[in-house]
């Protein structure tokens, strides 16, 4: 009998939610496998939460437990630095890990500007939804433009979260990672900057650079980026079959 094919957890960016995974997830159930999107504290179904990093993390591992116990954790952005720190706390949970559009620590210089931004966005009477409305449809292909929208925006977390990623380390966490890592980047993305400095914290690391792809790099090119995710689960099942084999001849 074939083993199961590993359960795939996947964590959204920063003001999104899980719905911005749609095509991800149905593409992987196509493919037989039971694939979960979470939200995180204060985005949406948990909107109206306080943003904290840990409470991030502990909804990666609740996501984990809820498929099994053990998964391939996917995340972009917030989501990925989240999913980082996850694989950090919590190894024997993390089959595989690909960290998308998240190769810059996070500097405290950088986060008080975007910090003051965020102010000034949320000072706007609609707090900046028709700005972030505007940039969603001027950035996206209309069906990732739906898929981001349809569990709404989290206007009102963005200055918690940043304040939060100030105490976080990446690319320390990354050196505790026992998993294989795939760092996925977008052509395009800013947040590029350090992707040599990410790649070589890594234990067992590989970087993948998507083209045309920008940040967003899961909605601007979801059929490439899906290709690359796919590769890489069945990577994620090979080692978890002869990991199961050594436990058993154990």
């Amino acid at each position: 009998m074939s083993p199961r094919p590993t359960p795939v957890v996947l964590v959204h960016g920063l003001r999104a939610s899980r719905t911005m995974w749609r095509a991800q997830v149905a593409a992987l159930e196509a493919a037989g496998r039971t694939a979960l999107a979470v939200d995180l504290p204060g985005h949406g179904r948990r909107l109206g939460e306080r943003f904290t990093f840990e409470g991030a993390v502990d909804a990666v591992r609740e996501g984990v437990d809820a498929v099994g116990g053990r998964a391939a954790v996917v995340g972009l952005s917030l989501g990925g630095y989240t999913a980082v720190a996850h694989a950090a706390r919590h190894p024997e949970q993390v089959a595989g890990l690909v960290a998308a559009a998240c190769c810059t620590r996070p500097h405290r210089l950088v986060l008080r500007a975007w910090g003051l931004a965020a102010s000034g966005f949320a000072r706007l009477p609609d707090r900046g939804a028709a700005i972030n409305q505007l940039l969603v449809d001027r950035t996206m292909p209309p069906q990732a433009a739906a898929d981001v929208g349809a569990g709404g925006f989290a206007l009102e977390v963005v200055e918690d979260t940043l304040r939060e990623m100030a105490a976080s380390d990446p690319v320390a966490d990354l050196a505790r990672v026992s998993a294989p890592v795939w760092l996925v980047n977008g052509r395009w993305d800013h947040f590029r900057g350090e992707e040599a400095r990410f790649l070589a914290a890594c234990r067992d690391g590989r970087l993948v650079v998507v083209p045309r792809a920008t940040h967003l790099v899961s909605l601007v090119q979801p059929v490439r980026f899906t290709r690359v995710l796919l590769e890489a689960l069945d990577e994620v099942d090979a080692r978890e079959a002869a990991r199961s084999v050594g436990a058993t001849d154990a």
